[in-house]
């Protein structure tokens, strides 16, 4: 049986491990054994890391230690994926650039707050969009600084409202990506635990962590 690490801490406002625990399950009914873990020292041992098919880190700020970057950029070049979300993935570790060279994006602002914006499917068909269309959400619409070579899946255009010298600008929401022989998934959906109750945030990150596990049958 695979395994898959989640590791979960950081600031409380993303409910960190409620949203772990509401994904969990997915991974377990994909025949994938998964551990949920509060300390960033399971990054530090990377013997352990090249045993797990999928990491998935939900840990927004913080900072990890030499050894811990090392660690887990290591396993992941080495071939294990990672995938994650919002501000557990992409607003995490910011002194660690490794690590966002890693994961393709660092959250830089969400102009407005929460507020109801578009998401657009940029690329229908790949395996994790497949079926999927254009969809609104209430939440926090994340400027990011992002890595051109991300390979683009849904997108989000800023309406000048609340910053108007972006307007217009379009923002990658879902991307995928390899680092190494590792496959990365991020979405910058999923705020809080109750936005995976939205049905399109919560599948287009179930099939990416399914993705970058290496359990579906598409191409990498």
């Amino acid at each position: 049986m695979r395994s898959a690490l989640m590791v979960w801490g950081g600031w409380e406002g993303h409910e960190p491990k409620a949203c772990c625990e509401r994904l969990a399950p997915y991974l377990e009914a994909q025949r994938m054994r998964v551990t949920l873990e509060n300390s960033l020292d399971a990054f530090a041992d990377l013997e352990r890391l090249r045993e797990v098919r999928l990491i998935v880190p939900c840990w927004t700020m913080g900072a990890l230690s030499p050894e811990q970057e090392q660690g887990l950029t290591a396993a992941v070049e080495e071939g294990t994926g990672l995938a994650g979300w919002h501000g557990g993935m992409c607003d995490a570790f910011r002194s660690n650039v490794a690590y966002q060279w890693m994961t393709g994006g660092q959250w830089v602002a969400h102009p407005g707050d929460f507020i109801d914006y578009d998401v657009t499917i940029a690329k229908p068909s790949d395996p994790i969009m497949k079926g999927l269309t254009d969809f609104r959400v209430h939440s926090e619409q994340y400027y990011m600084h992002v890595d051109p070579s991300n390979d683009v899946l849904a997108t989000t255009a800023f309406s000048g409202r609340h910053a108007p010298w972006i307007e217009g600008t379009v923002m990658p929401v879902a991307w995928k990506r390899m680092h190494g022989k590792g496959r990365v998934f991020y979405s910058s959906l999923g705020h809080c635990a109750r936005e995976f109750d939205v049905f399109e945030v919560r599948e287009i990150i179930q099939r990416g962590m399914l993705w970058a596990s290496g359990l579906d049958s598409s191409p990498a």
